[in-house]
């Protein structure tokens, strides 16, 4: 089900239709307005330069934010694949401990 809010950014406002809810698209949006506001406040623009500016900022976020999810991920599988072989070596380990163990209760039988 969709949702309709009606959010206000820099002075306008604007009706937002999303499947999300509408606290987290007031969420969003006043982040955009405060991103937006940094902007207008560090630069002398006008609202729709602003407004591509806060926009290639708000990319330059998500492109370095998913650089940092994936080399997590990369970072993720490596430990896995250690874990993995350090877990295939446990077992191996506990085989040999019982071959051993085998070897010598027949050579010492009770």
């Amino acid at each position: 089900m969709s949702n309709r809010v009606v959010v206000t950014i820099c002075g306008e406002d604007y009706t937002f239709v999303a499947e999300e809810s509408a606290s987290y698209m007031q969420k969003v949006a006043a982040y955009v307005g405060d991103k937006m506001e940094e902007v207008l406040g560090s630069a002398h623009v006008g609202k729709i330069d602003a407004a591509v500016l806060t926009a290639v900022n708000v990319a330059d976020e998500l492109f370095k934010a998913q650089a940092a999810a994936e080399q997590l991920r990369r970072q993720i599988k490596g430990y896995l694949d250690e874990a993995g072989k350090a877990q295939s070596q446990v077992s191996e380990l506990k085989r040999e401990v019982v071959r051993l163990q085998q070897r010598l209760d027949s050579r010492n039988p009770k």
